[in-house]
């Protein structure tokens, strides 16, 4: 949303309703319409998307006039709290089985998928190694950084890759490293103790490591099944549902889906967003 294009915090509301299309209830956009100022707006998130939430939340603030009160953690807990009495008005999470499982206990209203992630390769700064493709990995001297015990699926994805790729065990004997944090795995890498380690594309955005180290693209037949994808759905808690449907609205535009790739992330708007959508079957129950 542009600052400067002098639309009125009504007319934001109207047409983000609007833009989220059929998965809003038919009275929402004439509802959207009333004044957010001052309001207040849950938003609870995976973890992982908090880099990207934070500056939409901050664009959504300036353009309705509400507050958002975000939430980032991990998924798997904060979807056991909505399950059971936890509520927000709006939740983005990265386990489709999730999402699905919230909209059949009649938790959420409805879901849309909102982005994706995608695993790359990381090497120290210059790739000294020489690494080119995952099968570098299970080269002789080549000391892999690998983190089994991470939260999933942090470290089960880096494995089922070089599962993929048939060079698992060649893999393990070369890592120097088998830790229980992704985001250590990066450190392993940045300080040069490891030549290379597969990693969400996101983690190398991270102003932590931004430019810190190279990065090599894995071929996508290779990716893990899901968890791939992340969704945004309006819960049926929310007492604000006209606002909680304008701020899903909003990450799903085209100015919110920035976000999501300047971090990383596939957008589901894009060409590529919506051949996962159709490959993952994301898709409102």
């Amino acid at each position: 949303m542009d600052k400067g294009s002098g639309l009125g915090r009504r007319q934001f509301l109207k047409m983000a309703a609007l833009s989220a299309g059929g998965a809003l209830c038919a009275a929402a956009p004439a509802q959207a319409q009333a004044q957010a100022a001052g309001e207040v707006l849950q938003v609870w998130s995976c973890g992982g998307l908090a880099e990207a939430m934070l500056p939409a939340n901050a664009d959504f603030e300036a353009a309705s006039g509400a507050r958002v009160v975000y939430t980032g953690a991990f998924a798997a807990a904060l979807g056991k709290s909505l399950l059971g009495s936890a509520i927000t008005d709006v939740f983005a999470g990265r386990v489709l089985d999730l999402a699905k499982k919230l909209r059949a206990e009649g938790r959420m209203a409805w879901f849309k998928p909102l982005c994706f992630t995608q695993y790359v390769l990381v090497t120290p700064k210059g790739n000294p190694a020489g690494i080119t493709s995952v099968a570098d990995l299970a080269r002789p001297g080549v000391k892999v950084v690998l983190a089994p015990e991470a939260s999933p699926p942090g470290g089960a994805a880096a494995l089922k890759i070089l599962e993929k790729a048939g060079i698992l065990e060649a893999a393990r004997k070369n890592a120097v490293t088998l830790g229980s944090c992704v985001q250590r795995t990066m450190d392993d890498i940045v300080s040069g103790r490891g030549d290379a380690a597969i990693v969400e594309l996101r983690l190398t955005r991270l102003p932590a490591f931004a430019g810190r180290m190279d990065v090599v693209s894995i071929d996508q037949g290779l990716f893990p099944p899901p968890p791939m994808t992340f969704t945004v759905g309006v819960m049926t808690s929310t007492t604000k549902r006209p606002l909680a449907e304008a701020y899903a609205a909003h990450l799903l535009s085209p100015a919110g889906q920035s976000q999501f790739e300047r971090m990383g992330f596939v957008p589901a708007l894009s060409n590529k967003g919506q051949q996962l959508v159709e490959k993952y079957g994301v898709k409102d129950v």
